[in-house]
C-alpha cells in the first residue's frame, strides 16, 4: 500500500490510517525532529518496550508509562530499586516484562552518563546523522528498511555504553520517530512538510 486517504482526504503513510490515535501520532509527532532530552529518553524507553508488540499498543499505554516511570525523568528512573520494579511488574497499564523494565532502569543510568560526557543526549545521537535529518524518498512501505548503517552504528555505540534493548531495528524505529530520518512516504502529506 503506497498511501491511504482518510476522512479528511489527506494522503498518509499506509500504517497510519486506522486508529485515530495512530493518525494523530503520525500527523503530529512521528518524524518531527526531536531535540529534548527527556522526550528522547521517553522515546528510547518506549521503543524498547515495543519490541515484539505493535506501536499502537505502546501508544495506548503511553500515559500509564509516563506515570509509572516518573515522567521519564532519567535521574528518578535510574534510582528505581526492587520496590519500584515490583510495583511496575504489577502495573497493568504498562508492558509487564521484567527484562524491559530492568532495561529501562539501566538505560536511565547510561543515558545520564551520555549527558555528562556529551553535554546532552540530543547532541550525542544527532551526530550519527551529521546533525540534520536524513531525507528519504520512499514510494511504498515495502521500500522502507528495518535498519540502516546509521542505526547499526548508533546501536553498537549505545550497547558499548551499557544500554539494553537497543538493537539496530529498535534504534532505527527510534530514529524514524525522533525525526533523525524522514521516512514518510513521498505521497504522504507530511513528507514535504518535514523536508523543508
Amino acid at each position: 500500500m503506497k498511501q491511504s486517504l482518510t476522512a479528511d482526504d489527506r494522503s498518509r503513510c499506509g500504517w497510519a490510517t486506522g486508529d485515530p490515535l495512530y493518525r494523530r501520532y503520525h500527523d503530529e509527532e512521528w518524524g518531527v525532529p526531536l531535540h529534548d532530552d527527556r522526550r528522547l529518553f521517553e522515546l528510547l524507553i518506549l521503543e524498547g518496550a515495543q519490541a515484539g508488540l505493535s506501536w499502537l499498543t505502546i501508544l495506548k499505554k503511553r500515559t500509564a508509562y509516563r506515570r509509572a516511570f516518573a515522567g521519564f525523568a532519567p535521574r528518578k528512573v535510574a534510582a528505581f530499586g526492587r520496590r519500584e520494579v515490583r510495583a511496575l511488574l504489577a502495573d497493568a497499564g504498562i508492558v509487564r516484562n521484567r527484562l524491559k523494565i530492568e532495561a529501562a532502569i539501566v538505560n536511565a543510568g547510561a543515558f545520564i552518563n551520555v549527558q555528562k560526557e556529551a553535554g546532552s543526549f540530543d547532541r550525542f545521537v544527532w551526530t550519527f546523522v551529521d546533525g540534520r535529518p536524513i531525507q528519504n524518498r520512499w514510494q511504498a512501505l515495502r521500500d522502507v528498511p528495518a535498519k540502516t548503517t546509521e542505526a547499526e552504528a548508533l546501536s553498537k555505540e549505545l550497547r558499548r555504553r551499557g544500554f539494553r534493548f537497543v538493537g539496530p531495528t529498535i534504534i532505527y524505529a527510534f530514529m524514524q520517530a525522533s525525526g533523525m530520518v524522514n521516512d514518510h512516504l513521498v505521497t504522504c502529506f507530511r513528507h514535504p512538510q518535514l523536508s523543508a
